[in-house]
């Protein structure tokens, strides 16, 4: 009777936990954009971006911009210039990593 009543105790930890863990999850906050601006923005200020899936924690798409001064600008992923601008913040990123990431000169270059 006694594996049984481990069984049980086993069960029903592993569901409490599971249910713990779920709740937990559920509470993160996203950090997402409620809305873009199909606005393009200068080159040489973005440093940083990122996608935002609509489903995933999110209710749009959108490509999130980060600005040398931290800003933060949505506009739509699916725009011909947020593309072109998706691949100068990459180049520039991977000249910076080859360069041993000297901001100072990173935050000036421009790829063309």
């Amino acid at each position: 009777m006694a594996p049984w009543g481990d069984a049980k105790l086993f069960c029903i930890l592993f569901i409490t936990c599971y249910y713990c863990c779920m709740v937990t999850f559920a509470e993160i906050p996203m950090d997402c954009c409620l809305s873009v601006a199909n606005k393009t923005i200068d080159k040489s200020k973005v440093t940083d971006y990122r996608q935002q899936i609509k489903g995933q924690g999110c209710l749009i798409d959108a490509m999130i911009f980060v600005t040398r001064v931290k800003r933060k600008l949505c506009v739509p992923s699916d725009e011909p210039w947020v593309h072109e601008l998706v691949k100068h913040v990459y180049f520039r990123k991977k000249f910076c990593k080859k360069h041993n990431y000297r901001p100072s000169r990173c935050n000036e270059l421009n790829h063309e």
